[in-house]
């Protein structure tokens, strides 16, 4: 039988309740605040950071995982007789995968295959889960990869943040750059798109938030046969997730919902997404 570890980094903000029984490394990515580095969900936790950050002057900003830090990690998996599949957050986002490929090649193995998600957040989360089951199946790394490969077309986020202020000023604006300057009073509503952020409309309040956040994603699950996985995801306003989460699942026949979970939006990707932000994010079909 083969002995596959998923490895991924902290961004994909998969609820504990998801792992349990699973194993995985989660490389944390790092928070740079004022001459201080906190390791994503280490160092500090997302009710600590959205706490400070409603108060701090000084804004944050966020550094990928080394590649010595990988490779510390790659070598004692292998040195454990594993083979490992390494997925990440999108490397039009962050150069996280950048600093693993180049600790797959100091190493010179072949037993490290990786895979750009290109995604974030609960979307790379479930392309991870999908790996895992795999895994914890017996399946050989070729095939871990296949999945976690076919996973990244059957998933997906939308999400709503209250200012482009904060990806505006980390770099991660992408599309959503079209909506700089006229939203006053309004949300910008984003997708996640081949990797990128991208613009989809503007929303005047929370109701109307969550009422299109549901319309997008029941149409991109109505596309997919098979089972649903669903994820709310939030940056510090847990209630807001709770309604959306709810909601959505009555909007989808109960014999196709295998997962409903809330995930908190960890200190990294909030550095970006400021507080506030809520999504949803969707897994169909695998």
């Amino acid at each position: 039988m083969s002995k596959v570890m998923v490895v991924t980094d902290s961004t994909a903000n998969i609820p504990a309740e998801l792992l349990n029984g699973y194993s995985i490394r989660i490389l944390p990515l790092q928070v740079i605040w004022n001459g201080e580095i906190f390791r994503d969900g280490v160092d500090i936790q997302p009710h600590q950071f959205y706490e400070r950050l409603a108060t701090d002057k000084h804004m944050p900003s966020t550094s990928q995982a080394t590649p010595e830090e990988f490779k510390k990690v790659y070598s004692e998996l292998l040195d454990d007789g594993y083979e490992i599949l390494s997925i990440h957050i999108s490397s039009k986002l962050s150069g996280t995968l950048d600093s693993a490929i180049q600790a797959k090649r100091a190493l010179k193995s072949e037993s490290i295959e990786l895979v750009d998600s290109l995604s974030t957040s609960m979307a790379m989360g479930f392309q991870v889960m999908s790996a895992i089951r795999m895994a914890k199946m017996g399946a050989t790394l070729a095939e871990c990869k296949t999945v976690a490969e076919d996973a990244l077309n059957h998933t997906g986020v939308y999400f709503a943040v209250n200012t482009l202020e904060f990806l505006h000023r980390g770099g991660r604006i992408g599309g959503a750059a079209a909506f700089m300057g006229n939203v006053l009073n309004l949300k910008p509503l984003l997708e996640l798109k081949e990797g990128k952020i991208e613009a989809v409309e503007k929303v005047r309040t929370l109701s109307k938030t969550i009422d299109r956040l549901l319309d997008l994603v029941e149409s991109k699950l109505e596309q997919q046969q098979g089972p649903v996985r669903l994820s709310a995801i939030h940056a510090n306003t847990p209630a807001d997730a709770e309604e959306l989460l709810n909601r959505a699942v009555k909007r989808i026949p109960s014999s196709r919902v295998s997962d409903a979970v809330i995930s908190t939006i960890s200190p990294v990707l909030g550095t970006h997404t400021g507080p506030g932000a809520l999504g949803l994010a969707y897994m169909a079909g695998m």
